[in-house]
């Protein structure tokens, strides 16, 4: 009985003692400028749904439909949005681009699941070009990759919605937010394989 007991005791230390090692992610200031995806914590793995749907590259196999983004607590002096998602381990490390949005306007506040994939409305985003020459397009990672990160970054400018010619890379949109016209980002990853 005595060994029954103590077996215990030692097994609750052990779970205490693991537990304290355990690394937590540290939540985020209440008023930090965060990005997120309702229902899909960050690193979640997306929906065969959501990766891309080209047909020159048979990698993509998905339906193209873009998350559901939010975010919070933007800089108050920001004018505009810059979307941009990239996976940096694409193309033998490389990296894709895979999306370049920009003069969201400084009122919204998130994007429905497929407003980056659908044509592009008036006043919602002007659409730049990705590596295919799109606005947007989902994950095509090759077939049998391990899991891929795609970081979807947000940016706070003080551009103007309307300054930006639609068309741009996201190397022409970065060389556009020199010289201080980004006030700060905010990021989400999501992962996806199949």
């Amino acid at each position: 009985m005595k060994l029954n007991a103590r077996s215990a005791v030692m097994a609750s230390l052990t779970c205490v003692l693991l537990s304290a090692c355990a690394t937590h992610e540290p939540a985020a200031p209440p008023a930090a400028f965060r990005i997120s995806s309702p229902g899909m914590p960050d690193n979640a793995i997306l929906a065969r749904k959501h990766a891309g749907k080209f047909e020159k590259n048979p990698n993509c196999v998905g339906d193209n439909v873009s998350p559901a983004l939010e975010w919070v607590n933007a800089p108050e002096k920001k004018r505009s949005f810059v979307l941009l998602v990239d996976d940096q381990s694409g193309r033998a490390g490389l990296g894709v681009s895979h999306a370049v949005v920009y003069g969201i306007p400084r009122g919204t506040t998130s994007l429905a699941e497929g407003d980056l994939s659908a044509p592009p409305r008036e006043g919602r985003f002007v659409p730049g070009k990705n590596i295919v020459g799109l606005p947007y397009l989902g994950p095509c990672p090759p077939r049998g990759n391990a899991l891929q990160h795609y970081v979807f970054t947000l940016i706070a400018t003080d551009v103007d919605p309307a300054a930006l010619p639609p068309g741009l890379t996201k190397d022409e949109v970065l060389k556009a937010l020199q010289g201080g016209r980004a006030l700060r980002a905010a990021s989400v990853v999501f992962r996806y394989a199949h």
